[in-house]
């Protein structure tokens, strides 16, 4: 992401979560009553614009990626909230709705982001009415000056008691090294804390056709300033995650059974390359 500049790929996703409230069948993959409202009227024209691109299935199986990917981190935090988890840390948290719908009042959110996007959703949500919870923390951290633990215990996170974090959409766009250090971080945290975050095949792994579809995304993200850098394949993924237990990595076809089964649309993820996957300490 370019310094000083709201992310563009937040914005994207957003307005596909938005096009999801709006122009899907019912029911709803992701319900969220927040979406559109966020964008306002100054993002209504783009958003308006989704309507002619519903049944290209390049853009109908990236929307329903997205969807999924929100869906799953929220089923899965679920578990954690229920056995009395109190602290949820969205990294990169862009435009995202939950702590705004959140039904659990035990449960602090703290959004974690760059300074110029997360000041970019404030705006948004002064612009468009949209109350601030009580058990919500903005956490900028603008990571040449400053470091992850360092502005989340300054936001009031307790780093001794459990702790879920989701980590969605942002994988990709990191390095190794960037990667390694935040999973560390993770690590280190209290026994039954969790993560869930979604990564990519490497093109390598891709079937010939699926390989041109990642290279028109890849191109579109990098003229963005926001270019692909980092992928695993589900081996490498959990190396990765040695110190974590009880992972689940789900591929397209289980993705596609647990959320887009019996639809009345054409509303599936195409392909192989994205994944979700979830672990706990």
């Amino acid at each position: 992401m370019q310094r000083s500049i709201p992310s563009r790929t937040a914005l994207r996703v957003a307005l596909r979560r938005a096009a999801h409230q709006l122009y899907d069948a019912q029911p709803l993959v992701f319900d969220d009553p927040i979406a559109v409202p966020i964008l306002g009227q100054e993002y209504l024209p783009e958003l308006h614009k989704t309507a002619t691109k519903l049944e290209k299935p390049f853009s109908a199986a990236l929307r329903a990626y997205l969807v999924a990917r929100s869906r799953y981190a929220e089923d899965t935090l679920s578990t954690p909230v229920a056995q009395g988890i109190t602290q949820y840390v969205l990294l990169g948290a862009g435009l995202d709705t939950f702590a705004y719908r959140n039904p659990y009042p035990n449960l602090r959110v703290f959004e974690v982001d760059h300074p110029a996007t997360q000041q970019w959703k404030r705006e948004l949500l002064e612009t468009n009415h949209i109350p601030i919870p009580h058990n919500l923390a903005f956490v900028p951290v603008d990571f040449e000056h400053q470091t992850l633990p360092a502005q989340l215990l300054a936001a009031g996170f307790d780093s001794t008691v459990p702790t879920f974090f989701a980590w969605l959409g942002v994988v990709p766009y990191l390095t190794r090294e960037a990667f390694r250090s935040t999973l560390r971080y993770i690590a280190a945290q209290p026994s039954d804390s969790g993560l869930v975050f979604d990564y990519g095949l490497p093109r390598s792994a891709l079937p010939r056709l699926e390989q041109l579809a990642h290279d028109s995304l890849a191109a579109r993200v990098q003229q963005a300033g926001e270019p692909f850098q980092l992928s695993f394949t589900p081996r490498e993924a959990a190396a990765e995650l040695a110190a974590f237990y009880n992972l689940e990595d789900l591929g397209s076809a289980e993705i596609n059974a647990r959320y887009f089964a019996n639809r009345t649309d054409n509303l599936r993820l195409l392909g192989s390359a994205g994944r979700f996957l979830s672990a706990w300490l």
